[in-house]
């Protein structure tokens, strides 16, 4: 047993010596008295135009999101399929087929919830509210919005 404790504790150390020692690393190797241009700002090595602070759409986060809860579900529905394969001959078959299709019943559902609303569209026409009925006003473009 001290044996685990023991693998715990070098990895702990392993881990604060990599964080401290790239700390360090990184403090002696940068750059004394930077330059202006090396100051500068940019993104992916284009200059930057305009003022960072837009309005985005939120739909980039939105399909994010979704994005990423379907498939944390595919990685638990991956080890469920093995328990699955393990269970399915013996007297709880029934209950954990029952279970496995629940599970996958919600995944469905909230697909078809997302479907519906739009939220996978990646561009949506703005004369339509979520689930398609017309909207009582167009919405007014963001200003400074290239077209």
């Amino acid at each position: 047993m001290l044996t685990q404790f023991a693998a715990v504790l070098v990895f702990t150390l392993v881990g604060i010596v990599f964080v401290f020692g790239n700390l360090l690393l990184g403090w002696l190797a940068r750059p004394r008295q930077p330059s202006a241009e090396k100051e500068t700002i940019y993104e992916c090595g284009e200059p930057t135009i305009g003022s960072a602070w837009i309005r985005f759409n939120s739909r980039f986060y939105t399909v994010a999101l979704v994005y990423l809860l379907f498939d944390v579900e595919v990685v638990v529905l991956i080890p469920a399929m093995m328990v699955f394969r393990e269970v399915a001959g013996g007297p709880g078959g029934a209950v954990a087929l029952i279970g496995l299709l629940a599970f996958l019943g919600l995944l469905v559902l909230g697909l078809a919830y997302e479907w519906h609303y739009g939220n996978l569209d990646w561009i949506r026409r703005t004369d339509e509210e979520p689930g398609g009925e017309p909207a009582a006003e167009l919405a007014a473009p963001v200003e400074g919005a290239r077209a």
